[in-house]
């Protein structure tokens, strides 16, 4: 997707590409919007691209062409130590002779800041992270989520306008991961800062931020809020990369006014939303999100589409169940249902029927 950046954007990449040997991309032709106390995730696989516009961001990497804007200011040319940016890692880069609160005091006294000024900044920080009773012990006397929360008001201690987060919580377990999620959120949001955030989670994107910039070859494949990426993709790559999704190979049989008509490869026919398609007999895959996906004929939707499905695997997950079905010869078609009174239990090779709403089937690009 290309999208002109907009002359008001306080982070703006312009037609910004990356290359490390002189040959391939890395990053290809990025524009780029970013508003001011926006939180922008940049979401995608390894060797996607996503790290390393965040680094040319950070100044830890040059443009092979184009311009980068900081509140329209370019900074293709400015060193990271003058760019006021504050950065997280994920191995936390504190230094491990220094306590915590001389970590933190650290940009300040670069800065040529006062004692006074110093120790009332550093406080404020740490009370953000409420980490202010650990100011005198060294990193290695503490566990990997206060180590985190140490990088992160490092980050913020002198009160920097954009803070860049790559891969933050990478290095947690997922109990603390999660709990780190909506602490980073929430400081963002009281302070109103503009965050840019790197990750390959797609659950972390979609918790925390305002956008996500899905990446996928050096390119983004789609910039929406989280709630659009995953409700209404773009491409089929946005559709698998974002949570789980069944998918049905077919063919584009009628299309027009919105709908269209896919016959797939077992023969069966069914209706869908055009979203990536060309036309009247394009190949096509069709993505339904399995919670969309009932086996209660009592609970489909009006107008439901229904199948022949034969039950493959039925897991119980404590708060939902997972049922893996055998439709249209795909053996991973599965749906998600709700754990309640009176659920019913499915047991392999048991043949039923299941249906979905046709405006859930989405015609996208054969991948």
């Amino acid at each position: 997707m290309t999208v002109e950046p907009r002359n008001d954007a306080y982070v703006a990449f312009d037609h910004v590409q990356k290359s490390y040997d002189g040959v391939s991309l890395v990053v290809k032709d990025l524009n780029l919007s970013i508003a001011k106390g926006e939180f922008l995730t940049m979401l995608g696989p390894s060797g996607s691209g996503k790290t390393t516009c965040l680094m040319m961001l950070a100044g830890f990497e040059t443009a092979t062409n184009g311009e980068i804007r900081l509140d329209g200011r370019p900074i293709n040319q400015v060193p990271p130590h003058k760019r006021g940016i504050g950065m997280v890692f994920q191995n936390y880069a504190l230094f491990p002779h220094m306590t915590v609160g001389e970590n933190l005091a650290f940009p300040l006294e670069v800065r040529g800041m006062s004692k006074s000024d110093r120790e009332a900044k550093v406080k404020r920080a740490l009370d953000m992270v409420q980490m202010y009773s650990f100011i005198n012990r060294r990193p290695a006397q503490l566990s990997g989520g206060q180590q985190q929360r140490i990088a992160l008001a490092r980050a913020l201690v002198f009160d920097p306008a954009l803070v860049l987060m790559d891969e933050p919580l990478g290095a947690l377990d997922k109990q603390l991961r999660e709990h780190m999620q909506f602490e980073i959120k929430h400081l963002h949001e009281s302070l109103g800062i503009t965050v840019v955030y790197v990750t390959h989670d797609q659950g972390e994107a979609l918790t925390m931020s305002d956008r996500v910039a899905v990446f996928n070859d050096g390119k983004i494949q789609q910039l929406a809020s989280p709630a659009d990426l995953y409700e209404r993709p773009d491409n089929s790559f946005v559709a698998q990369f974002i949570g789980e999704n069944n998918k049905l190979h077919g063919t584009v049989e009628e299309i027009g006014g919105g709908k269209c008509t896919v016959r797939l490869t077992t023969g069966e026919v069914i209706d869908a939303t055009p979203v990536n398609v060309t036309g009247k007999g394009a190949a096509t895959l069709v993505s339904i999100r399995p919670e969309r996906v009932e086996f209660k004929p009592e609970m489909m939707p009006p107008g439901a589409h229904t199948i022949d499905a034969e039950v493959m695997e039925f897991i119980y997950m404590g708060d939902l169940f997972r049922t893996r079905l055998k439709v249209a010869g795909s053996e991973e078609f599965v749906i998600k249902s709700r754990n309640t009174s009176g659920q019913q239990i499915l047991k392999p090779g048991e043949k039923i029927k299941i249906g979905w709403a046709p405006q859930d089937a989405r015609a996208l690009d054969p991948a």
